[in-house]
């Protein structure tokens, strides 16, 4: 897979649901850090930041599949969000489907796992569990 794949087949199964940029970093790097070998991974680049770990590369991939039509961009306030469009989610579909059956659970799982969780609630999970992505913080839950 590569960059643009995995980023349409982490999108997929929210099935239109928007993501807020700290949904997707941390979407996409759990799936880098966790299941790397079963993607073609790691992907992207994540280092400590000021919410956790981060990849200005991700929101590059973002950009690239809004301009194909593919991704969704709208601003809400301050935050940009991020959702696939039809035919993002047919390829993102296909994507996962290619997959094999223990990837594609789990990406369903982190799916839901990151979008069910509060801004709060989301780095605090990942800190415990990733503490040497708190190093440039300036989240401090």
């Amino acid at each position: 897979m590569d960059r643009k794949e995995i980023v349409l087949a982490a999108l997929a199964p929210a099935s239109g649901a928007q993501h807020s940029p700290v949904q997707v970093q941390k979407l996409l790097f759990l799936i880098d850090k966790n299941i790397p070998k079963l993607v073609d991974g790691p992907h992207f680049n994540f280092q400590p930041y000021h919410y956790g770990p981060f990849d200005s590369a991700v929101y590059d991939v973002l950009e690239e599949l809004c301009m194909e039509g593919h991704v969704d961009i709208t601003c809400d306030w301050t935050l940009r969000l991020y959702r696939l469009t039809v035919p993002g989610q047919a390829l993102g579909d296909k994507a996962l489907h290619g997959l094999s059956d223990k990837a594609r659970t789990y990406m369903e799982r982190l799916s839901e796992f990151v979008r069910s969780l509060s801004f709060t609630a989301l780095l605090s999970a990942i800190y415990k569990a990733y503490p040497e992505m708190r190093a440039n913080s300036v989240f401090q839950g």
